[in-house]
């Protein structure tokens, strides 16, 4: 049942090459134990919160301050060596580190004594605030930001807290000029916050000053001179904004609050952060105050608006009054953009209002330039960082693997993108790769994709000439009305053939595509995207004066999306693409553990190979590992080596993780599914609850025909205990007509007729307690039904042809339901191999059900012995559970769903044929 899938539509590639994907995840990441730990602290592995980064000849370079309010500020710049990162098409040996891409051990530091000291300094060895840091390989310069100053050390340093050489900015090592005795001259600093070493040229974006320094070779000196300057007219002065206007002065020579600069040998950049832009230079300057030739993030050089959308993005709609309205942000707006960074061939701009970083895949020549890819954002328009939660919407999407909150920092070498994350203390490592698997194409391997559901019904009599109204409202808020005028001859099946039709006509309805089904005389909706937006398509109905008809809508909007994407450590997963493998392969299920490699393929999740089930063309089933109940986000990708020895590693994705969301299995077809769904048993079943609280002295008896079985609460019992004990009051008797059996699920007891068959139907039990010398009752004893009924035979499918019917206890398989309990349960818990602990085990999350709309009762829900990830949900339907083809069922756990899949029901004291499929 693990190839039970529909293959999803797959988004369209332009050519399989490797390169950046918008919305893709990070691969790596340094300086936290797992991508979303966001543990403060300092060590040689722990960073704060972070802001300028920077790369040479296998060392990375990143200062642990910032100057956005985050914290910890830990005062330092930190070197790590990279040759110990694994490579983007490495094999990784399996369990050698919870995270195995988590990486990055420091081995010098400048600014402290050693690893855990994070106090500020005015020294040769001191730093207070270092925000940016820049090298060539040979020459170290650090933006001493706090204390007004760049740091240069003339080699790059290999002691812990190895002192500068040379300092710009201030008169000496010792002293920090303030008040008065700071002018605005060639030598002047104001807290600093960019720097660039290039072709043998300084550059310093000296923030305060409004203005970016150029000294045309490396200073040898301390305070030794710029010059060129940008941005104001001479080296004396600093024109200062009017913060009273809300108009900025922004010019293609002006410059407001610039954050970074660099260069690519031959184009200069710079974050003019306050007029919200990057300004390029397409040759570096060599006189003051020299006009830049390009900007993108403005629609010209004399616009410095934030997310300017009116000016730069197409309209995506209409207001009331006819206006065109615009998006937040496009691919061509920036808001408060912090680093500009280029390799000769791309531009790579941390556009850090907006927590995204912008990637243009060639250099651009004209002004307000759109961005081709966007990493930290799905889209263009997106703005998913967010500190907003709620019981319904937790933060799994706040430090996940693809988020980039406020981006500061960025270094490039060669392969590999490096961003600097300080909201979550963290450097985020995105790769270029093949885009293979879409961005959210790593999915509950039973749920797949989960749609919301609706209907329309009519019902009455027909009149010719009677309007029926329906209207569908979709996420936008756009309603469109459907008619259908009923003709004669019409009947309720006609009139609602053509309704579905008027609703489908041309293109559709854009929201919804609707089906008549005959089977449950109704108008069938179906979202036409799955997830949880779906829920908000509105639903309306009407009809015409005097109608003879009436006409109902399942509820005044779609119910029943959910995110397939959001996942439990544990689950089952199905990855859909292509060329994901030479060949069809299936795990060999007679093992006990599966495969970490399969047909040349290899899932890894946080740089943990996976276990396999089966891989394919276009399809790779998997497992979550058990053990990342520490995260809320993962990155995943496929590692693939064909049959040639070539090798290929699809693009990251970020997988996020709860802990539980269930799916159940179903077989392939349209949504919604039949589910693959079993009877269980060969013998009428009832089902009495175990509940309440325990006090010694309560009584609680079970009777069965004219037999009863009372049990004393004694001091130290247990729920558990209690139903222990009922059980083997009854098993003790040979002469007693049923079994009793234990369930984990509310301490419940199933009675099973010992007489298989409809014999055994019809037998009448009962439950009650009592307190006897209590003060109060806290023992429940309920017993769900009357009578044991619903023999069918064990292990039959529930079919058309063999239907459940109300007071049935069946079994349907599901997965994602997440870690299971007791204890000794808990340990047996082994990512990717067969479950061999106690067969009476409850998932932590409580699980419901409903079927037809009315509760089925979970008489058990534990992982299954003898199987991998999946889990045996044992469900008996409630006696007023009404009868249909297409009963539609479905599991809960805490906030989540699982997909809608649909069973058939009847009433066993009603003999009407099913009508056929």
């Amino acid at each position: 049942m693990f190839k039970t899938c529909a293959l999803l539509s797959l988004c369209a590639c332009v050519g399989l090459a490797a390169d950046f994907v918008t919305g893709q995840a990070a691969r790596l990441v340094i300086g936290q134990t797992t991508f979303t730990q966001q543990q403060p602290g300092t060590s040689d592995t722990l960073l704060g919160a972070v802001g300028g980064i920077a790369y040479a000849n296998g060392v990375l370079f990143v200062a642990d301050a910032n100057r956005t309010g985050l914290t910890p500020v830990n005062n330092r710049v930190l070197e790590f060596p990279t040759q110990s990162f694994p490579g983007p098409l490495d094999t990784i040996r399996p369990f050698i580190a919870r995270c195995a891409v988590c990486v990055g051990q420091a081995n010098v530091v400048l600014g402290q004594p050693d690893f855990v000291s994070n106090t500020f300094h005015i020294a040769q060895t001191g730093l207070r605030l270092p925000t940016a840091v820049a090298t060539d390989g040979s020459i170290l310069a650090v933006a001493d930001t706090g204390n007004n100053r760049i740091m240069i050390w003339k080699s790059i340093p290999t002691t812990v807290n190895q002192p500068a050489d040379i300092e710009l900015g201030q008169p000496d090592f010792k002293t920090i000029l303030t008040g008065s005795q700071q002018v605005v001259d060639n030598r002047s600093l104001r807290s600093p916050q960019g720097v660039w070493i290039q072709n043998g040229k300084l550059f310093v974006a000296d923030t305060q000053n409004h203005r970016v320094l150029i000294w045309n070779s490396i200073p040898t000196q301390n305070r030794q001179p710029a010059d060129v300057v940008l941005g104001q007219p001479n080296f004396n002065v600093a024109n200062q904004p009017d913060l009273t206007k809300a108009t900025t002065d922004a010019h293609a020579n002006t410059l407001l609050n610039p954050v970074s600069v660099s260069s690519d040998g031959v184009r200069l950049y710079v974050a003019d952060l306050g007029n919200n832009r990057v300004l390029i230079w397409n040759s570096i300057p060599t006189t003051n105050q020299a006009p830049a030739d390009v900007v993108v993030g403005q629609k010209d050089m004399d616009t410095g608006i934030s997310n300017d959308a009116p000016d730069l993005c197409p309209s995506n709609g209409k207001d009331s009054t006819g206006a065109d309205t615009f998006p937040a942000r496009c691919g061509k707006t920036m808001d408060f953009p912090r680093f500009a960074l280029s390799d000769g061939t791309r531009l790579f701009i941390a556009d850090g209002g907006n927590d995204r970083i912008l990637i243009y895949n060639t250099i651009p020549t004209q002004n307000g330039a759109a961005a081709d890819v966007i990493l930290g954002q799905p889209d263009e328009n997106a703005s998913v960082v967010s500190s907003f939660t709620d019981l319904f919407h937790p933060l799994l999407r706040q430090s996940a693997a693809d988020i980039t909150p406020t981006p500061t920092g960025l270094a490039f070498d060669g392969t590999n993108l490096y961003v600097t994350d300080g909201s979550n203390r963290r450097v985020l490592v995105f790769t270029p790769a093949t885009p293979l698997v879409p961005i959210n194409g790593v999915r509950n391997a039973a749920s797949l994709q989960i749609f919301a559901l609706g209907s329309f019904t009519i019902g009455g009599t027909v009149t010719a000439g009677d309007i029926v109204k329906v209207t569908i409202t979709d996420t936008a808020g756009t309603a469109r009305e459907y008619d259908y005028t009923m003709v004669k001859d019409d009947t309720l099946d006609t009139a609602m053939k053509g309704l579905a039709a008027v609703i489908n006509a041309g293109n559709g309805d854009p929201a919804v595509f609707a089906e008549f089904e005959p089977r449950l005389e109704t108008i069938k909706l179906v979202a036409r995207k799955p997830g949880t937006d779906g829920n908000n398509i509105g639903l309306g109905v009407s009809g015409s004066n005097n109608a003879t008809f009436s006409v109902s809508a399942s509820g005044s909007t779609m119910q029943g999306g959910q995110d397939a994407t959001i996942l439990a450590p544990g689950t089952l997963v199905t990855l859909l693409g292509q060329n994901l493998a030479d060949a069809a392969a299936s795990a060999d299920l007679s093992q006990d553990r599966l495969p970490l490699t399969l047909g040349g393929v290899q899932l890894y999740c946080d740089g943990n190979p996976s276990p396999l089930l089966f891989v394919s063309s276009t399809q790779v089933n998997g497992q979550i590992p058990f053990e990342f109940l520490d995260a809320n986000s993962i990155s995943c990708y496929l590692r693939i080596q064909h049959a040639d020895g070539s090798v290929v590693a699809t693009t990251a994705i970020a997988v996020p993780l709860d802990q539980q969301n269930p799916g159940i299995f179903a077989n392939d077809g349209e949504e919604p599914r039949a589910a693959i769904a079993y009877h269980t048993s060969s013998f009428a079943t009832g089902t009495i609850t175990v509940d309440g609280s325990v006090e010694a002295g309560d009584t609680g008896t079970i009777t069965i025909g004219d037999r009863s079985y009372t049990y004393t609460v004694q001091a130290g019992d247990t729920l558990t205990s209690v139903r222990d004990a009922l059980v083997a009051l009854i098993n003790a008797n040979p002469e007693e007509e049923v079994v009793a059996v234990p369930e984990p699920a509310f301490h419940r007891i199933q009675l099973r007729a010992k007489v298989p068959g409809p014999e055994g139907n019809g037998i009448t039990f009962g439950a009650t307690t009592d307190m006897g010398d209590n003060a109060n009752l806290l023992l429940i004893l309920t017993n769900l039904s009357n009578t044991l009924c619903c023999a069918n035979r064990a292990g039959a499918p529930v079919t058309q042809a063999n239907p459940a019917v109300p007071g049935e206890t069946i079994l349907v398989y599901a997965t994602g339901l997440g870690t299971i309990e007791p204890a000794e349960a808990t340990a047996a818990e082994n990512t990717g191999v067969k479950y061999a602990g106690p067969a009476l085990n409850d998932p932590r999350a409580f699980v419901s059900s409903l079927a037809g709309g009315s509760t089925a009762n979970v008489i058990s829900a534990n992982l299954a012995p003898g199987m991998v990830g999946v889990y045996e949900v044992r469900l008996e339907l409630g006696l007023g559970t009404p009868p249909s083809p297409l009963t539609q069922l479905t599991i809960s756990q805490d906030i989540y769903t699982s997909n809608i899949v649909t069973i058939p029901v009847v009433d066993p004291n009603v003999q009407t044929p099913l009508p056929p499929q």
